[in-house]
């Protein structure tokens, strides 16, 4: 069994990553549909109030709520699957649950990119509404993400893969981790 967790700042590469994982027929859960579904739960459309819901689920339930509605998705993957990504670890707190829940199976793999390029990324994804629309400026998202311990994430990752190449490159680099594991990054930072 492995479980290997990627933490990243938006537009790092993230979701890139979980594609990868899904073209070599690894489950992902994506942690971020867990924000987005409870913000469909509570009447809000996810683009401009993902964030807001976020800090409200762990205002309401705990630093590790949304790991903690993350495990059932990861262990009912674990069911088919010898290795699972969860794609969007936010914080110190859910990393420590990841590992009390998997220990010594759980890995943890930090992605980083330069803001300028992951502002081009979240601009060309389109998921998320800007500042024009109601959304989050980059620098707000950012302030906010490691305002829940993110930062503290990416400082007790396994690995760490730097995403300023091209996506193929990228792309070689995740599905070498996946296939080979997360030592395969050495040299790399």
């Amino acid at each position: 069994m492995r479980v290997i967790g990627t933490v990243g700042l938006p537009g790092s590469g993230k979701s890139e990553a979980a594609e990868v994982a899904r073209g070599l027929d690894i489950p992902v859960v994506t942690m971020g549909d867990v924000i987005r579904a409870a913000c469909r739960d509570r009447g809000l459309d996810p683009a401009t109030h993902h964030g807001e819901v976020a800090t409200a689920l762990r205002e309401e339930n705990g630093p590790a709520a949304i790991a903690e509605r993350s495990l059932p998705l990861v262990r009912e993957a674990l069911e088919d699957s010898d290795t699972v990504l969860i794609d969007g670890i936010r914080s110190d707190v859910e990393v420590e649950a990841f590992r009390e829940a998997f220990g010594e199976d759980f890995e943890l793999l930090s992605i980083e990119a330069p803001r300028e390029l992951r502002a081009d990324r979240l601009d060309l994804r389109g998921r998320d509404a800007g500042v024009e629309e109601g959304g989050e400026s980059l620098e707000a998202r950012d302030e906010r993400e490691l305002g829940f311990g993110m930062g503290e994430a990416m400082a007790m990752a396994d690995a760490t893969v730097e995403n300023a190449d091209s996506l193929a490159a990228f792309h070689d680099r995740i599905e070498t981790l996946l296939t080979d594991g997360l030592e395969a990054t050495e040299g790399e930072r």
